[in-house]
């Protein structure tokens, strides 16, 4: 160190909390764990050099229990980068906020030859009177997503493939999908390589306070990943990031972590495993009740395919999922998730593909309750080939038309595939990354889940705040959700049965939704309506109908073999304009813009 600069910089006693580095005042505090009876030492490098510029000793008395602390003064923090040296071992520090040496992503680190180092927290960053959304559970549509692969792969079309930069370059795309929340898988610090195999997706343990360097554009990640964080914001979306925890954690470093991130990053909630944390803290905690906490469940995923595909005994099992609230219970609905295949893998295949793993094909789940429609793999047979576009839409339909907050899995929405690899957790490559050019194909499928995502939003009875409870709530005279079948007001008990009528009766409006999941059709009866009203056909498998279409019986309405049919109860009378579903933006066409 220079000797003016040298002769600034004094030491002071440090505090113990928070742990890593952080500011109070002028002072730069530094606490970190070291065991007692061992040497504890701050190796303070310049920016752009290799040697250690300076040594500070930590001695046991400055601290307290198993906390080293030590606080700086008069040094310019943005000039210089730190490790610790415990006992002759270099070592990051555990809480660090920023590591520097390691950009490239899949690249092993080696923190003891003094180039893989610890940045301080940034002082100044300009937030623009940033706001967080807010958006109640019932009104989110989620959207999960690994920051590296959503873009990394060349049809993406963004300038900084793979990085916080290019999620904010596909902002445009996602609001005008209608997504108002993305779940990131981690974003924090943790070793790609991990000798025989590659941590693509980032879980496992790791530098949690550190947002992942390989995933900045330019010099700094803090910067670049509060400037995702603030454009979310701005196009109203939130931003929730997955912290799945080991089980190593201490309690209070979670607790304090999640804070960190709520409050230095301005992100609106959390996925974690509540196996690993205590759940109950997080959740009563004072702070983080201005966040969404939630954990992930696979009850609904599961049910929800087993109906999908047909499978016997599931009517009764699938209506508590139909029902369920994330407000309730913290879980988000989802069909797909990372785990698993795709959804246009769900479709296509019955067993999974995993042996570019390099695990002879036992890694990943064993059984997805998946279908293949017939062939194993891709076809080009029109009929297999339109069976399992069929099923991606009833998929979208049963996640969509379900209470709570549902959350699709990206590229789900233009038939992203995998190949079969239901388990791609080492697959940095294009098996891992979204190929955007299935949009191509696709077109009318993304367009349909857009429109049927626009319809779920201008229905409230689809996504109510309030849990619905099968009484007469609204004084209609018909109990807010009911179920019927082929008869009316009679859930079908038969094992083999694989239809299910749903009614609602929402502010003396009604709607009915026939499931029918046979590979035969099926009519359902229909409850009788108020005098002067008739039913309409607004949505089903095949399209989400801009016009509603009146239906010819009053009594049944029959469904096809693997579909599903939405009604709207509606005056009989009006003109054309007037009985426009309500929705007619969504069928404007995709802007051109280059982030499609």
């Amino acid at each position: 160190m220079a000797g003016s600069e040298e002769n600034r910089m004094k030491r002071s006693k440090g505090y113990p909390q928070p742990l890593g580095a952080s500011y109070r005042g002028t002072i730069l505090n530094l606490a970190v764990c070291a065991p007692k009876g061992t040497v504890c030492e701050l190796l303070l490098y310049r920016k752009g050099e290799a040697q250690i510029d300076r040594i500070l000793e930590m001695p046991e008395e400055d601290g307290i229990g198993e906390v080293r602390c030590l606080g700086l003064s008069e040094l310019k923090e943005e000039d210089y980068e730190y490790n610790y040296r415990i006992n002759g071992t270099v070592v990051l520090d555990p809480a660090v906020r920023e590591i520097a040496g390691h950009r490239e992503f899949g690249t092993a680190w080696n923190v003891a030859d003094h180039k893989v180092r610890g940045r301080f927290p940034e002082r100044e960053y300009d937030w623009e009177d940033d706001r967080r959304p807010q958006i109640p559970y019932h009104e989110v549509i989620a959207y999960s997503l690994h920051v590296r692969g959503f873009t990394m792969h060349p049809s993406s079309r963004v300038r900084q493939r793979g990085t916080f930069r290019g999620v904010i370059e596909k902002l445009p795309y996602l609001k005008h999908l209608g997504i108002n929340q993305i779940q990131c898988m981690p974003v924090y610090e943790f070793q790609e390589d991990m000798g025989n195999y590659q941590n693509y997706w980032g879980y496992g343990s790791g530098f949690y306070f550190a947002p992942k360097a390989a995933y900045a554009a330019g010099d700094s990640v803090q910067r670049e990943f509060r400037d995702m964080v603030k454009a979310c914001h701005q196009k109203g979306i939130e931003v929730v990031l997955e912290m799945p925890f080991t089980s190593e954690i201490l309690p209070q470093t979670a607790l304090e972590c999640l804070r960190f991130y709520l409050l230095e990053y301005h992100v609106d909630g959390f996925v974690v495993n509540p196996y690993n944390v205590p759940w109950e803290s997080l959740k009563a905690d004072p702070i983080l009740k201005g966040a969404k906490v939630m954990k992930k469940e696979e009850r609904f995923q599961n049910h929800m395919r087993r109906f999908l595909k047909g499978d016997e005994g599931m009517v009764r099992t699938v209506i508590p999922e139909i029902l369920h609230q994330t407000s309730e219970d913290d879980c988000c609905n989802y069909v797909t998730s990372h785990t698993g295949f795709t959804l246009c893998d769900l479709v296509s295949y019955d067993g999974k593909h995993n042996e570019a793993n390099g695990e002879r094909n036992q890694d990943g789940p064993d059984y997805n309750y998946s279908w293949n429609c017939g062939i194993e793999g891709p076809s080009r047979k029109r009929s297999v080939t339109a069976l399992r576009k069929n099923q991606m839409r009833n998929a979208f339909l049963l996640l969509l038309l379900s209470q709570g907050t549902p959350c699709i899995l990206a590229g789900d929405e233009f038939g992203n595939t995998q190949d079969g690899n239901n388990n791609v957790y080492c697959q940095d490559n294009e098996t891992a990354w979204l190929n955007w050019n299935r949009q191509k194909g696709y077109a009318d499928f993304w367009q349909f889940v857009r429109a049927l995502i626009a319809l779920r939003k201008e229905k409230p009875v689809f996504h109510q705040e309030q849990p619905l409870s099968g009484l007469d709530r609204t004084a209609c005279g018909i109990p807010d959700v009911s179920y019927h079948g082929e008869s009316a007001w009679q859930i079908p008990d038969a094992v083999v049965s694989r239809q299910l009528g749903v009614l609602y009766a929402w502010e003396h409006h009604f709607w009915f939704v026939a499931y029918n999941m046979h590979w035969e059709e099926h009519d359902f009866a229909l409850p009788a309506l108020p005098k002067g009203e008739k039913w309409y056909v607004i949505a089903g498998t095949e399209e989400i109908l801009e016009y509603p279409e009146e239906l010819e019986s009053f009594k049944k309405v029959r469904v096809k073999a693997r579909h599903i049919v939405v009604l709207e109860a509606r005056e009989k009378e009006g003109r054309k304009e007037e009985k426009r579903c309500g929705h007619s933006n969504i069928f404007a066409p995709l802007p051109d813009t280059n982030c499609l």
